[in-house]
């Protein structure tokens, strides 16, 4: 049998053990704690999500007045504020003159009625103007079609080239930079 020393050393000898084993785990914890960085995950957040998309596709803006817009496109892809429409073709019946544009590619913004165009852009108006430019911007509320590119504008026989346009549908005004024009005079 063993004595109460011999008991009392055993148990000492026994915590002294489970003691050296946590003292290990928690150093091992701690080293890896110091020696290991987290990972870093990076979060992505999707604000700018797709709603919903069309393919070949009519739009029409109907009032009491009747028709008011009319947007065609091969594909378009509705966000929470805009349409990016592929192959678009807008047409503004708002206006003295129906404006049509079409174009490879076009942002349209709901909040401000504004459409960006890019790409072989074709402002065409019902009384025969017509100006292209590789982009152009279309503001519907003030009817003011903008270019900083070059461009061409034509009517008839007349011809003029430039830099920049400012085109406004309602006071029918041109504002340009580095104006080349050819047109013929009618002599009465």
């Amino acid at each position: 049998m063993k004595t109460t020393r011999e008991k009392n050393l055993w148990q000492y000898g026994y915590r002294l053990n489970i003691n050296i084993f946590f003292i290990g785990i928690s150093i091992g914890l701690l080293m890896i704690f110091i020696g290991f960085k987290p990972m870093n995950i990076k979060q992505q957040e999707f604000v700018d999500v797709p709603l919903f998309q069309l393919e070949a596709f009519t739009l029409h803006e109907l009032s009491q007045d009747g028709l008011v817009t009319l947007m065609k496109g091969s594909k378009a892809i509705r966000y929470n504020d805009r349409y990016k429409v592929f192959n678009i073709d807008y047409t503004d019946n708002s206006k003295n003159f129906i404006a049509n544009m079409r174009a490879d590619n076009g942002l349209y913004r709901d909040k401000d009625d504004v459409i960006d165009l890019t790409g072989n852009v074709i402002y065409n108006r019902e009384d025969g103007l017509i100006f292209e430019s590789q982009e152009a911007t279309y503001n519907k509320k003030s009817a003011i079609a903008k270019t900083n590119k070059d461009y061409v504008i034509y009517r008839d026989s007349n011809r003029v080239v430039g830099t920049s346009l400012t085109y406004d549908n309602r006071l029918n005004r041109v504002k340009s930079k580095n104006v080349v024009a050819k047109y013929q005079i009618q002599e009465k």
